[in-house]
């Protein structure tokens, strides 16, 4: 029978200082698996660890970790190895959201998000398929790699044309990825979720300037469109999309593969 517990599982969450990423870091320890903290925010990374390591009594550290940087990605997985002794998941969970409208595109703006989103997740995946591989770097055999994509990429929502164009790349990056991992032997899978709209900073700011754009009449009205649109009636809340990561890292989901996960509410349905 499958199991949600992550006991002995080495965990390595990119974008763990803050918002979804660490409420996946620590419902991870919580589960039983040694976390590493990966975040461009290191000071916060390192006072988030020791929060979580505190709270769950699990083995938490955290690293530099820009995901946009490939000699950044060689160090994060080469720390967590030395740290943990190993290397089983890798949540690629770092993102950043820019609100426009599509006849106010800003170029750079665009191109932020998709180094972050698109090229930070090759990255991650990248150095995930080599270090836990067989006979890869992390000395295992086989293990799983989780990307957060976003309902953005399964609904048309006013205003965040370029962030749903980088998280629907998200979603073709995990199952290419899962049919590499797979013809190749690696005996890595690879899935991703679709988290729906939470009240993290970032779902927060997205309220506030979808009203800025005019297209709503303020956040309020914002966040009642989204609920409106979602049949479970409600937003999102961290242990949500925390609970989905568990499960995809877990071996509960061990012949799940190449697959896209909503936690949405049913709002993308």
């Amino acid at each position: 029978m499958g199991t949600f517990d992550l006991a002995g599982k080495r965990v390595l969450v990119t974008g763990g200082a803050r918002g979804l990423g660490a409420g996946m870091a620590r419902t991870m320890a919580a589960a039983g698996a040694s976390v590493m903290l990966g975040d461009v925010l290191k000071d916060d990374a390192g006072q988030r660890a020791a929060d979580i390591a505190a709270a769950t009594g699990a083995h938490v550290g955290a690293t530099a970790l820009d995901v946009t940087c490939d000699d950044d990605w060689t160090a994060a997985v080469a720390h967590t190895v030395a740290e943990f002794g190993g290397l089983d998941v890798v949540v690629n969970n770092a993102g950043i959201e820019v609100t426009q409208l599509l006849v106010d595109t800003e170029p750079d703006e665009i191109r932020r998000m998709l180094d972050v989103n698109v090229v930070g997740t090759m990255l991650g995946i990248k150095h995930g398929l080599r270090a836990m591989r067989r006979g890869g770097r992390a000395g295992g055999d086989g293990g799983a790699i989780v990307n957060v994509s976003s309902v953005a990429a399964t609904i048309a929502f006013p205003g965040i044309a370029g962030y749903s164009a980088t998280k629907s790349a998200v979603d073709r990056l995990t199952r290419v990825a899962a049919a590499e991992s797979g013809r190749l032997g690696y005996g890595v899978r690879v899935n991703c979720v679709y988290p729906g709209l939470v009240a993290t900073d970032m779902g927060t700011k997205l309220a506030v300037e979808t009203s800025r754009l005019g297209l709503f009449e303020g956040p309020e009205a914002a966040v009642g469109a989204v609920v409106a649109l979602t049949p479970a009636g409600r937003l999102g809340e961290v242990a949500d999309m925390a609970d989905a990561v568990v499960f995809l890292a877990s071996d509960a989901s061990r012949f799940v593969n190449g697959a896209g996960l909503p936690v949405d509410g049913g709002m993308g349905m």
